[in-house]
């Protein structure tokens, strides 16, 4: 069974919503797969990002923010029974399945600083010029979770690398070792790159615009990478390329 959240108010279930989908959006506005009417919620109030079996929360600087577990947060790693609060509001979040990846790889997402440009009509600068590459804490992981049980599975996909092609950082290499990597600069424009058995995916996460690949925009949904594409985000331009 995937996991799912439960809408109530004042303890009365409302609705379930199973996380089938890689980007779930929660807000006042109809398009949103969780619609809640209510004018406390923001037209596009939140996003859960589910991939493999592990799910993640994230505050999309609504008006009235958002809680977990009582407490004030814009990004969290979800686990089993973890509650949701946006507004009077609650979005329970049940999950019984085996982890696939650990909370640590959730929690550091890289940061990919990009030069400010000298002409005044340049794009609001996201960094420093000449600031490092380097590695941030993003999301809140407050218990490890157990590590997951060994299961047959297909044989993984081949270890593919990033590699800079513009900025201060230019032909510094990422190999994408681990299941999952964040990549971007929180507050501007964040991604994250799945490792699955059939191949790599790229799914937007935080930003005003979607990342590009190969110069065009890969949307909402995730976008599974080819050998040599060349990925654009957060200012940074870099090629995605399968090692031999």
């Amino acid at each position: 069974m995937p996991a799912k959240l439960i809408l109530s108010m004042d303890g009365s279930v409302i609705k379930e919503y199973p996380l089938t989908k890689e980007r779930t959006t929660i807000g006042r506005k109809p398009h949103n797969d969780i619609a809640i009417e209510n004018l406390a919620v923001s037209s596009e109030h939140a996003a859960v990002i589910t991939i493999l079996n592990d799910s993640f929360f994230e505050d999309l600087n609504s008006t009235n923010g958002s809680m977990v577990n009582g407490t004030p947060t814009q990004k969290h790693f979800l686990q089993n029974n973890d509650v949701i609060e946006i507004g009077k509001y609650k979005l329970k979040y049940l999950n019984d399945q085996p982890t696939q990846t650990s909370a640590a790889d959730f929690e550091k997402t890289m940061v990919l600083r990009a030069p400010i440009k000298p002409s005044p009509a340049s794009v609001v600068p996201v960094a420093e010029s000449g600031a490092k590459f380097e590695s941030t804490t993003q999301y809140n992981a407050t218990a490890p979770k157990p590590a997951s049980v060994a299961a047959p599975a297909a044989a993984p996909a081949p270890v593919a690398v990033i590699q800079i092609l513009n900025g201060p950082n230019l032909g510094k290499e990422l190999e994408l070792s681990k299941n999952l990597t964040t990549l971007g600069k929180p507050g501007v424009q964040v991604a994250v790159l799945a490792r699955r058995p059939h191949g790599y995916f790229i799914t937007h996460v935080e930003g005003g615009s979607f990342p590009l690949v190969n110069g065009s925009s890969i949307g909402e949904q995730p976008h599974q990478l080819n050998d040599h594409d060349v990925i654009e985000l957060a200012g940074i331009k870099m090629e995605f390329y399968l090692k031999n």
